[in-house]
């Protein structure tokens, strides 16, 4: 009988002690002090040394996964098979999530290194007083090429793409947005036109550009430059620095028609787990230090001016990574265009590339 009041007493006392570790637990990861955050961003846009450091500081567990376009970032989110709690989506794609009801509001009196970031990046058309998210990095698409392969061209305007010399030379990126984009900013139409006459008259010109085309594809474009497999490549100001990096030869033009001036915030999904955890890791990369070695990392334009301070000048004071405001003038940001003409748009690029093919 002994025997059995003891293990009782010893059942109510282990019970006892796992619920309050169990509540602790709790405790802590609701007060943003640990628990997991999942993190979903573009692939190589973090310092993966800032994550681990991210979770040394909070005792956050971060787990990371990577996408490779807008479109896919939000269906996953929208589908919400797995929920994230952090996100980098495009301007345009934010719009659409807000629309969709897929954001949830920041508390920005969580974000005390908000006073970090340059105000012209602050309360912008697509998110008007930050209600849902906060700048992370910013850029722009342009023409990356090597002199040392070329015969001169400088790449000033977008129809030096077309230079017959330049066959089986210039990789394209494989989007919609940007391939259809460069298309119109050649006619000197808007990168957001819903005109299906100008529309068809730019898919009509960049099947002319095929034989000129070498590879259509994704983060591969870097490598492919730095092998000096191509002259030529349509791609992301940051891809650009990520390729002069590594080859020196490479340079960077934004043709003079104009192209888009892009901006990628962190966000918070509404179906986020751990909210308070988000709130911790984007207030923790706004932090000038972090910032700085994030840009200095991932090669793109940081928003955060306290973080340019302490940066290399001869990178922070390069136009053709941070353009002045007189040459973002002529610089589009892509406009969320509906679901409809996107599937235009992907539907138009889609023909572009099967045209490839023949």
């Amino acid at each position: 009988m002994k025997d059995l009041i003891r293990a009782s007493l010893a059942i109510i006392v282990i019970s006892g002690v796992l619920m309050y570790v169990v509540s602790l637990l709790e405790d802590t990861s609701s007060a943003g002090g640990g628990g997991t955050i999942n993190v979903y961003n573009w692939g190589e846009y973090i310092d993966p040394e800032l994550v681990s450091q991210f979770e040394e500081e909070t005792g956050i567990t971060v787990i990371y996964e990577t996408f490779d376009s807008n479109e896919a970032m939000m269906t996953k989110i929208e589908q919400d098979g797995t929920t994230y709690d952090v996100a980098m989506p495009s301007e345009y794609a934010i719009e659409k999530m807000k629309e969709s009801d897929l954001l949830h509001p920041i508390d920005l009196n969580k974000i005390t290194n908000l006073e970090n970031i340059d105000p012209y990046f602050l309360d912008l058309p697509f998110d008007p007083g930050n209600e849902y998210s906060i700048p992370y990095f910013w850029g722009t698409v342009g023409i990356a090429f090597n002199p040392s392969l070329l015969e001169g061209q400088t790449f000033e305007t977008w129809d030096d793409l077309w230079d017959p010399t330049l066959e089986q030379e210039v990789i394209l990126v494989d989007s919609a947005r940007e391939v259809i984009g460069m298309g119109l900013n050649s006619l000197g139409y808007s990168l957001n036109s819903t005109d299906m006459g100008e529309l068809r008259e730019a898919t009509d010109k960049l099947k002319t550009l095929g034989p000129n085309v070498k590879a259509i594809i994704g983060d591969e474009i870097v490598e492919m430059m730095r092998r000096e497999e191509a002259a030529v490549a349509l791609t992301w100001s940051g891809q650009a620095a990520d390729m002069m990096w590594i080859n020196e030869n490479i340079d960077y033009s934004v043709p003079e028609e104009g192209s888009n001036l892009w901006f990628d915030n962190m966000i918070i999904p509404k179906t986020a787990d751990n909210v308070d955890g988000a709130h911790e890791f984007i207030n923790f990369m706004l932090d000038a230090e972090v910032a700085a070695q994030n840009a200095d990392y991932v090669g793109y334009s940081t928003p955060n001016q306290a973080a340019l301070e302490l940066m290399d000048p001869e990178v922070t004071g390069d136009e053709r990574f941070y353009p002045t405001e007189e040459m973002r003038e002529r610089l589009e940001v892509y406009e969320n265009l509906g679901l409809e003409m996107l599937g235009v748009y992907n539907e138009l690029f889609l023909e572009f590339k099967m045209d490839m093919e023949k």
